[in-house]
């Protein structure tokens, strides 16, 4: 069966690279994600990651610190991560790129768009690592933008959760769970998805949005799939 999503792209946050550990690398659990990616390279998806970095800094959290500097520490945290997650992908026997938008050429590729774009054409898997480049902008605005740019047919948003509540389903019994829905929804009701940002230009670009659960990992395939896992916001 071919894939209904021929190019994705898959924003991975820190945390899920950490298990229960909570924070650093957890090499077992980055297998099982791993693994997940690899199901859907071997059905022929061209897939781009985009990593977070919040198993090891969260500017947010930083205090008094500088913002720019608080940010700049966490482009840094994304770009172990994407070497953590590009090893063990090389490990499997997939082709792997990683692309930073900081420039540190003894590490990996800056960023060029052409060259991502034919690195998923020669079926390679393209990690960018350090967000936007820039300070102030998250992550999930990194991911919108790289699909953006890739052309993407969707963005895979892989998280804690097994989709989009109309409240956090950790704290409240009753939260309801939305099969689908609009980014001006996601915008309207501040759902919480990813920040506006990061929504409005998936939404001026047309790029659908699938939460889902990353706890299995099997659903980075069933995603590509069209099949029908945690909540399609489009």
């Amino acid at each position: 069966m071919a894939p209904v999503y021929k190019r994705v792209l898959l924003k991975l946050s820190g945390e899920s690279l950490a298990g229960k550990k909570g924070s650093g690398l957890d090499f077992d659990e980055i297998t099982k994600i791993c693994q997940g990616i690899k199901k859907a390279y071997d059905a022929g998806v061209q897939i781009g990651i985009v990593v977070g970095g919040g198993n090891f800094w969260r500017g947010r959290s930083s205090g008094s610190m500088d913002r720019t500097r608080a940010d700049h520490i966490g482009m840094l945290a994304t770009a172990m991560n994407a070497l953590a997650v590009a090893d063990v992908l090389e490990s499997m026997g997939i082709d792997v790129r990683v692309q930073t938008s900081i420039f540190m050429q003894q590490v990996a590729e800056p960023y060029i768009r052409a060259r991502a774009v034919r690195h998923l054409e020669k079926g390679r898997v393209v990690i960018f690592g350090c967000g936007t480049g820039n300070p102030f902008f998250s992550t999930d605005t990194a991911s919108s933008l790289r699909a953006a740019e890739i052309e993407a047919d969707v963005m895979l948003k892989a998280t804690m959760v097994d989709g989009v509540y109309d409240k956090d389903p950790h704290k409240f019994e009753d939260a309801v769970k939305y099969s689908t829905l609009t980014l001006e929804e996601v915008l309207a009701q501040h759902l919480g998805v990813m920040d506006s940002t990061a929504a409005a230009m998936c939404a001026d670009n047309s790029i659908p949005i699938i939460v889902f659960s990353i706890s299995d990992p099997d659903n980075i395939y069933r995603a590509c799939m069209g099949e029908d896992v945690g909540t399609l916001v489009k």
